[in-house]
């Protein structure tokens, strides 16, 4: 019969063994928690974000006349994943009879160009490519497959708000990018 009771040494061993087992958990867990936190906030982030307000307040809205659009610029914030800055946008704001007030996008249905009034002849006109629209955004000549693309708008103790968006240029519809 072999009864041997452990020796102090034998005890020092196994408590010494029993902390680093505890002393690794620990270190693991942390190790886990510092990597899991940027792979939890990227799939609940989204969830948690505040929605920002699609309508952008672009400001006063000027006198309009029915035979004359006007420019307006405005800042506002572009996100691009975690990228955000400040930029300044256009838009062309017109007054027709019968349909009220008409917020046009910058951007020609062509190539994407930016387009401008040409107050002698009446009518907007792409630099780019020679395509001419209407006052009411339709095409007149040129390549523009569509006429102007419209933005939605809203007009709230005298100030505009628009929705920005983009669309799709060189297709016949308006199609969302």
């Amino acid at each position: 019969m072999n009864n041997t009771l452990p020796t102090p040494d034998d005890r020092e061993e196994t408590s010494r063994r029993q902390f680093l087992k505890i002393f690794t958990g620990i270190i693991g867990f942390f190790i886990a928690l510092v990597l899991a936190v940027p792979l939890l906030s990227s799939l609940f982030g989204p969830l948690l974000r505040k929605k920002n307000a699609p309508w952008i307040k672009v400001g006063k809205l000027p006198e309009l006349s029915s035979d004359h659009p006007v420019n307006i610029s405005f800042r506002d914030r572009a996100v691009d994943a975690y990228i955000r800055e400040n930029i300044t946008r256009d838009i062309w704001v017109v007054s027709l009879p019968g349909r009220g007030l008409t917020v046009y996008s910058p951007i020609c249905t062509h190539l994407g160009c930016h387009f401008n009034w040409d107050s002698a002849k009446g009518r907007f006109v792409c630099p780019c490519h020679g395509s001419f629209f209407a006052l009411n955004g339709a095409v007149l000549a040129g390549p523009a497959p569509r006429p102007l693309d419209t933005l939605p708008s809203k007009v709230e103790n005298g100030e505009l708000y628009i929705e920005w968006e983009r669309f799709e240029p060189g297709t016949p519809r308006k199609i969302r990018v």
